[in-house]
């Protein structure tokens, strides 16, 4: 079954650009800490962020971080997503513990666009599910056999060997299986994962997914997240001869996000 992608912001720091402020305001003044928040009104923490932007001066933003629960991406995205591991956690469905009766799959535009592909993709989808099924079964009936023979009881043998049967079966599964998994990441991790992901040269999916996240920290924290995106959005391409060649679309795109 086919799925769409879905992103919620889960929980984040209270009041995430105000300790960010106080944070850079320790840094900067002689105030000690039990005043550090004095005097932070909105104009108060918005020039502090900005002034940090100006700066590059990154590290006090570390101190908050945001958790999103993502689902409807497949195998493919989540290989690319654990690439960024520094000030990241990750907590994803284990095709080991969990049977996948029915398992959910993502279309790539491009299938999806054109009927013949998208077709011969279904059906690879639905052999793949075929035989994850009768060797879910050939392999249970296999494992329950020797449990009980090893002396457990029937209740026991069939449960050890349904997990035992799935964790080898889970292997015919293809990279477009649908998966779903909590992130958190600090809020210098994103500012990375944004320049990376928003990119136009980065894999569609895990583009849409970044957007998305985007999207959702800006709700709750527009000024710390105000020049996030791709680095050609407040400079100049990094990619040189690889560039996309679309500046300004892009531009206008994320500055008004």
């Amino acid at each position: 079954m086919e799925l769409k992608l879905k992103v919620k912001l889960l929980r984040y720091t209270p009041e995430p650009e105000k300790l960010v402020a106080a944070a850079a305001k320790l840094c900067y003044s002689a105030v000690g800490i039990d005043a550090i928040e004095e005097k932070l009104d909105d104009k108060g923490v918005e020039r502090f962020i900005n002034m940090l932007m100006g700066l590059g001066h990154e590290s006090p933003v570390e101190h908050v971080s945001f958790t999103f629960g993502i689902e409807g991406v497949s195998r493919v995205l989540t290989h690319q997503l654990v690439r960024h591991r520094i000030g990241v956690s990750y907590s994803q469905q284990s095709q080991r513990y969990v049977k996948l009766d029915q398992f959910e799959y993502i279309v790539p535009h491009a299938i999806a666009n054109l009927p013949e592909a998208r077709n011969k993709f279904i059906e690879a989808m639905e052999k793949d599910q075929e035989y994850y099924n009768q060797l879910t079964e050939i392999l249970y009936k296999e494992h329950v056999d020797n449990f009980i023979k090893e002396g457990k009881s029937d209740r026991e043998a069939k449960r050890m060997a349904e997990k035992k049967a799935i964790e080898d079966a889970r292997y015919v599964f293809p990279n477009a299986c649908e998966t779903k998994i909590v992130v958190t990441m600090n809020a210098r991790a994103l500012f990375n994962f944004f320049a990376l992901r928003c990119c136009n040269r980065a894999q569609w999916e895990i583009r849409e997914l970044a957007i998305g996240m985007l999207k959702e920290a800006k709700k709750v924290a527009p000024s710390l997240f105000k020049y996030c995106g791709p680095k050609c959005v407040w400079g100049e391409c990094p990619e040189g001869n690889m560039t996309c060649g679309k500046i300004d679309e892009v531009r206008e795109k994320f500055k008004g996000l």
